[in-house]
């Protein structure tokens, strides 16, 4: 079997970790070419050390000296700084995860993209607010862009191309987040430690907090549509507690098609990394006696009303996507730095809608000009309310 030569972007976050523990299962099959992480030096260059890589890039200028003392006589080249990302990005590889968190991650995956090869793309900012470049970017380049998301993947295994005119509707699963439960005006008083405890996935900081308000499953929707030749008014999302079924398919004949797999990113990032054929994980199997059974509910827009901001941004087309995610990622910010309440986040993310409305976002420059515009109107905000 050829080896298969890798990039992780995004080495150091959650995902990056996955994806390390399945490289490190099949080392023998997986040449690494690249890891980069954003500030943890040390826990990068440990994974560069056990793993061969041939360079190491750290995105912080300022934990370059320590990555550069850790890697010393090792033979593994050691770059810091946004640049040096992006280059890293470009580098030949069969297969990249792109894991880097937020917008941060749009340069580097269209760089990947670029150069052609396969991604794995778990960076699903980068295609809510450019969805458009980048899918030009992987028809240019004869890219494979493989969803690594789990509802994606879900999606994109039980999906029929051969069928697509025959699918009524797709159905996107979220687990509710810690406040499903809650009503708004508990919400009302939660910290950010609270909302940080996802009640079954292990995830980031801003991840974490998309997934207490639904701005995750949001932005998953959008993402459904980019990657999904369907109309927007066919994707739809089920609250569905024990994040067992990851993603469903309705087809007009009456059958529903559905994804069952344990919540471990492993089996998505696996997917990816060994399609179009399958590689074996140990993480645990479904026992369906266990489990006893299986719960769905309708997300209520009352109390979240981020998912119903970004269905409109989705149908309203245009720059409205940027302008959502840009400003959702200055609200969560925010939030973790306890400037704003948690209901303040999809409050501003709509007050920013609202006053920037739809333009076009139909080139990187527009993109990259409408992102730095909306977080600057959404700090303009947060000071006037202050």
């Amino acid at each position: 079997m050829a080896v298969k030569t890798v990039t992780v972007l995004g080495a150091t976050g959650s995902v990056g970790a996955h994806t390390l523990a399945l490289l490190r299962a099949g080392r023998d099959r997986f040449a690494v070419r690249a890891l980069v992480g954003g500030r943890k030096a040390e826990a990068l260059a440990r994974a560069a050390h056990e793993l061969g890589a041939e360079v190491a890039v750290i995105a912080d200028p300022a934990a370059w000296p320590a990555l550069r003392d850790a890697l010393a006589g090792s033979g593994i080249r050691a770059e810091a700084g946004s640049d040096a990302v992006v280059a890293a990005a470009a580098l030949p590889a069969d297969w990249t995860m792109a894991a880097i968190t937020g917008a941060a991650g749009l340069m580097p995956t269209l760089a990947a993209i670029r150069r052609g090869g396969t991604i794995a793309l778990a960076n699903k900012e980068s295609l809510v607010c450019a969805g458009e470049v980048m899918l030009d970017a992987v028809t240019r380049a004869g890219a494979t862009l493989l969803p690594a998301d789990s509802e994606h993947s879900a999606i994109f295994q039980v999906l029929e191309r051969r069928n697509i005119d025959a699918v009524d509707h797709i159905v996107i699963t979220a687990s509710g987040g810690p406040f499903r439960t809650l009503s708004r005006a508990q919400m009302a008083h939660v910290t950010p430690e609270q909302a940080l405890k996802h009640p079954v996935w292990a995830m980031g900081a801003k991840i974490s907090i998309d997934s207490a308000t639904l701005m995750n499953k949001g932005l998953e929707l959008i993402e459904a549509a980019r990657l999904f030749p369907l109309r927007p008014d066919q994707f739809r999302v089920l609250v569905h507690p024990q994040s067992v079924v990851h993603g469903l398919v309705q087809y007009r004949d009456g059958s529903m098609l559905a994804h069952l797999g344990p919540p471990d990113m492993r089996v998505p990032i696996a997917h990816t990394l060994a399609w179009p054929d399958r590689m074996p994980t140990d993480t645990k199997r479904l026992d369906l006696a266990e489990l006893g059974a299986l719960t769905f509910e309708t997300p209520d827009p009352q109390r979240f009303p981020a998912l119903a901001l970004a269905r409109e941004a989705l149908l309203a087309g245009g720059g409205a996507p940027t302008i959502l995610n840009a400003a959702n990622e200055v609200a969560v910010s925010a939030f973790l730095a306890r400037r704003i309440g948690f209901l303040d986040i999809a409050r501003l993310v709509s007050d920013v809608l609202m006053q920037m409305g739809t333009p076009p976002a139909d080139s990187l420059d527009a993109v990259l000009a409408l992102d730095a515009a909306a977080r600057e109107t959404a700090e303009q905000m947060m000071a006037c309310a202050a």
